[in-house]
């Protein structure tokens, strides 16, 4: 015979034992009951109602911890009593949470019972599997680091376009946010470039390979003249502004371009990448880590992957991760965008009124018809 709650010892004793003032087996029960019913094989409506009955009493005066391990076993289980959902729902924190991220289908009795204490739900659901591509860009809008980092964290939801757009542009200020981001295999490298600062090596490498692919394709202008000497020199003098200022005049890079990452230890990555595009040679920028910040100079093993930076990306990958990097066209991109004429919204050249229009091709003498 198949085994069901009715199967199950009489508990009846424990529940008297647990009105004792100094013994607390409200937990256990409920526990046990919970496991019971989600092993039995036989559900019919009596032991449903048995189960929803008991747990209903229980659910709202346990402890947290308990109705969050409740929570997580029945919340996914589709013969749960719906209102077993709502009693769990209502107790806020993980057994909340639990709930809403779980529940294969979220009434609004659910929702509502949830929202009862006004706490901000939005992480919890952005854990679920089912969310419309709406739902998400409502839950991006809310603007919600908690819910960002539950939606770049669920695996089922397909993260691409405008969506992806929105919560890399947050992660360049949001290093926890980067981090789930750069975690996920299934985003393109060079998605991700605008974080490629706080990846680690190996997917800095990938993002590298991805932004080159494109970088080639575009002519790289010439390298500031005479930029290795103007740097060194400040560097030399220790004149720090004035070889910040100098570097973002030669590259027309944003002013305080060095503040775009919140890590300031990453500071010097994004210097390097800077000195790669205003095309120093390597002598030249292992003596700006030498001389430039005493702290770095001291550092072997700084100065060594500083070095190991500046030598593993191309100058025109260097420029296009700045851009990625810092949000930023550079001005030879911005000023000379290519439209094609017969592209439908590109405007047509007009000719001025007083020139005419050249004949379609060279007219022929005429021959005068002979008549007789």
């Amino acid at each position: 015979m198949s085994p069901s709650l009715d199967d199950a010892p009489d508990l009846s004793g424990l529940i008297e034992l647990s009105r004792l003032d100094n013994l607390d087996l409200k937990p256990v029960i409920l526990r046990v009951q919970t496991d019971l019913f989600l092993s039995a094989h036989v559900r019919d409506r009596k032991t449903v109602a048995a189960f929803a009955s008991l747990a209903g009493g229980l659910i709202p005066i346990v402890d947290d911890e308990t109705a969050e391990i409740v929570a997580r076993k029945l919340a996914p289980f589709p013969d749960t009593p719906p209102a077993l959902l709502v009693a769990l729902a209502a107790r806020g924190g993980g057994a909340r949470d639990a709930v809403l991220a779980q529940a294969p289908l979220l009434s609004q009795a659910v929702i509502d019972a949830a929202l009862a204490d006004g706490a901000e739900i939005g992480a919890a659901l952005a854990g679920r599997p089912d969310l419309s591509r709406s739902t998400i860009l409502e839950m991006i809008g809310r603007d919600d680091p908690a819910t960002d980092r539950a939606l770049a964290g669920n695996r089922a939801l397909n993260i691409q376009g405008e969506l992806l757009a929105r919560l890399v542009a947050r992660a360049r200020r949001a290093p926890d946010l980067a981090r789930i981001l750069l975690a996920r295999t299934d985003l393109a490298h060079a998605d991700v470039a605008p974080l490629f600062l706080m990846a680690e090596e190996a997917r800095r490498e990938a993002i590298g390979h991805a932004i080159l692919a494109t970088a080639a394709l575009r002519p790289t202008p010439p390298a500031p003249r005479e930029a290795g000497a103007i740097l060194t020199g400040f560097s030399a003098r220790g004149d720090v502004a004035g070889f910040v200022g100098a570097l973002t005049e030669m590259l027309g890079l944003p002013k305080g371009f060095l503040a775009a990452t919140p890590d300031p230890s990453l500071r010097y990555e994004l210097l390097t990448l800077a000195l790669r595009a205003a095309g120093l040679h390597e002598e030249e920028a292992v003596y700006i880590f030498l001389t430039l910040n005493e702290a770095v100079a001291r550092s072997v093993d700084r100065v060594f992957d500083l070095v190991k930076l500046f030598r593993t990306v191309p100058r025109a990958g260097a420029r296009d991760l700045l851009a990625a990097i810092l949000d930023w066209a550079p001005p030879e991109r911005a000023a000379g965008t290519h439209q094609p004429y017969h592209a439908p919204e590109a405007p047509r050249p007009r000719m001025p009124a007083a020139v005419e229009r050249a004949p379609l091709r060279t007219p022929l003498p005429t021959r005068l018809r002979q008549t007789s």
